[in-house]
């Protein structure tokens, strides 16, 4: 399935606005599209086009990147390959990077991935593929080295790349020398942090690797690199809008005579087009929400709260285009104080009885059936614990839905621990199976799926927790807790499979049961081969073969966010404020997942918890309120209405 999850664009420059104004701000080519899938197909049809017009007697030369970037495009050529319109057998590829020292084979090769997503699906000759050999002797690996720099420099016709979330090309780390070629590199620990994902344990993310240099990938002819997610949205200003710097590694690309760049629209939130579109060329149109985007970017520039902005505060800092074409300043001013006054309730199920003609949820009916989707079985109270909370509080019929298991996530000492406190506790036919139980875990392959076995009681942890966090906040965890287990992420590792009609049937299925007339999902764009991406998918699609219910025109969805960031108040439609005593309620909800609690085997430069993350995040929401002049609450949760 192609992920096609997007939030509604709120303004967009005019069809015809001036290339030369967005090259004023962009220094390398660039093309956004709306998703991944898109940008995917973007990338496919210069693959293709390339190789197809390919006339010269040498085979046609492709760099591959490895990671989870490409796999979309991958998917795309693979596709194109099978319906006869692209051949790779006068192709030769090289790949970017390799863990050092790993085997081919080992299901966390960089390039083992290769070979599982793209190379066994495509007419490639198997002499005509070369990686970096991983299993190259610590006293041949320099040579080895300058012998793949040699066969790569300036042969590669096309090169395909991501990025990292700091500018990493390949495994060039931040400070790498502009003129580096093919060599073995130490791992910095952001790295090796963002690759743990892909182990079962830390300390099996090896701390090496051999790459392509930065003059190596400077050297191919032609570049076209990907950047997918929300989390790539910074390091897509530096690289797209920013100067060159060895900080940036990306960045060196920006003078290379034939480079493209391809963004989806998560990952270009922060590009001056996107951000602060009226900077480049006036907008097609001042939607309302683009107006409020407009006057709260204002505010921050000019640090004063809405009703305090001047007339020439907008003349000054380009937008006299807004009051031309809308209103007077004050006028404008008034206007977006009462639009964003207007997304706050204390009432996300709405108020009975009340006027809810400027309040985002409707008074009847009342009281209302809800769903809250999770994807993991902390997600709920993390994201919005408070909100759930108040729901339960109103009355309303609220359902909670754990999609997946999050039984990966569980560090396998605290299984020990829950089986001994069963044994202290006297319940001897689980207890006793203590040392078989840590056998089990001594016998874990790297790389392998975990023992089902393991699974199961790792699954059966994170229950109990949720469970837990549900009758903390007053839920009835036996009636309106639902475990739907997505078979999607049942596959026993970290990489997941893909969505199918099972996982749509499940929360097909759910839905008709409780006829919900709201619906709260996570809205998260990061990852766009993350669970949290592929969850919001099931529940979109599951809910397109519902609408024509008559319960389904009564429903609306809402959207919260992760545990890291909150939306952007120019797009919210809800902000929920929390008392100082709903928000130490979520806290404790958030503490019964003990399983997930201090155990942050690469922590970064952020070693908070989920609920200090959780909590910074609603009163730094809290406090931009009040620096806009509203009124100033301890903690608030914000919702987008998807429909």
């Amino acid at each position: 399935m192609n992920p096609n999850f997007v939030l509604p664009k709120i303004g967009e420059l005019p069809v015809l606005a001036s290339i030369e104004s967005i090259c004023n701000f962009e220094k390398v080519r660039t093309t956004i599209s709306e998703n991944a899938a898109e940008g995917a197909k973007k990338a496919a049809d210069i693959v293709v086009a390339a190789i197809n017009s390919h006339k010269e007697e040498r085979k046609f030369v492709l760099g591959l990147s490895t990671g989870r970037t490409p796999l979309g495009l991958y998917s795309e050529l693979v596709r194109r390959h099978k319906a006869g319109e692209v051949s790779f057998k006068n192709v030769v590829v090289y790949s970017l990077d390799e863990f050092y020292p790993m085997t081919p084979d080992n299901p966390q090769s960089r390039n083992h991935r290769v070979y599982q997503e793209f190379l066994n699906y495509i007419d490639i000759e198997k002499e005509n593929v070369h990686f970096p050999d991983g299993t190259v002797s610590e006293d041949c690996i320099r040579e080895y080295c300058k012998q793949y720099e040699q066969m790569v420099h300036g042969n590669i016709d096309l090169m395909i790349m991501g990025v990292g979330e700091l500018g990493q090309i390949g495994f060039n780390e931040p400070g790498s020398y502009s003129k580096s070629t093919t060599r073995a590199v130490q791992l910095s620990y952001n790295s090796r942090k963002t690759q743990f994902q892909f182990f079962s344990n830390p300390n099996d993310v090896p701390k090496m690797a051999i790459t392509m240099g930065l003059e190596t990938i400077y050297s191919a002819k032609s570049i076209v690199l990907m950047m997918w997610g929300e989390d790539k949205a910074n390091v897509a200003r530096e690289l797209i809008e920013g100067e060159v710097n060895e900080i940036c590694p990306a960045t060196r690309l920006q003078t290379h005579p034939n480079v493209q760049v391809i963004i989806d629209d998560a990952a270009a939130q922060e590009l001056t087009r996107v951000k602060e579109p009226w900077l480049i060329s006036p907008p097609a149109e001042w939607t309302p929400k683009l107006i409020r985007k407009a006057v709260l970017w204002l505010c921050g520039v000019v640090e004063k709260p809405i009703l305090k902005l001047t007339f020439q505060d907008y003349i000054n800092n380009s937008l006299s285009d807004l009051l031309e074409r809308v209103d007077t300043y004050d006028k404008i001013n008034i206007r977006v104080f009462n639009d964003v006054q207007h997304i706050i309730s204390g009432w996300p199920g709405g108020k009975p009885n009340a006027d809810d003609s400027t309040r985002p949820v409707p008074s009847t009916p009342f009281p209302k059936r809800v769903v809250i989707f999770s994807p993991h079985p902390d997600d709920d109270v993390i994201s919005m614990g408070g909100t759930f909370n108040r729901l339960i509080e109103h009355g309303h019929d609220v359902h909670v839905a754990y999609q997946t298991s999050g039984n990966v996530a569980v560090n396998d000492d605290v299984v020990l621990q829950n089986i001994d406190t069963a044994r202290e506790m006297g319940y001897g036919h689980l207890g006793d199976r203590f040392d078989e139980v840590r056998e089990i875990i001594a016998s874990k392959v790297p790389g392998l799926p975990e023992p089902p076995e393991l699974l199961h009681y790792k699954g059966a942890i994170r229950r109990a927790e949720a469970r837990a966090a549900c009758r903390s906040i007053g839920l009835n965890d036996r009636t309106n807790a639902h475990f739907l287990n997505l078979p999607f992420y049942e596959t026993g590792g970290i990489k997941k499979g893909q969505l199918t009609d099972a996982d749509i049937e499940i929360t097909k299925e759910l839905l008709r049961k409780i006829k919900p007339h709201q619906i709260y999902a996570a809205g998260d764009l990061t990852d766009p081969h993350g669970t949290h991406r592929v969850c919001i998918e099931a529940v979109l699609r599951a809910f397109e073969e519902v609408k024509d219910d008559d319960w389904a025109k009564e429903c609306h969805i809402w959207l919260y966010r992760g545990a890291w960031q909150e939306w952007d108040l120019s797009v919210a439609d809800m902000a929920v404020p929390l008392s100082p005593e709903e928000m130490i309620r979520k806290r404790h909800a958030i503490f019964r997942h003990l399983s997930q609690k201090d155990i942050v085997p690469f922590p970064g430069e952020d070693a908070r918890e989920f609920w200090q993350r959780a909590e910074d995040r609603m009163q730094g929401t809290a406090k931009m309120f009040d620096k806009i002049g509203l009124a100033e609450y301890q903690a608030i949760e914000m919702f987008v209405k998807l429909f």
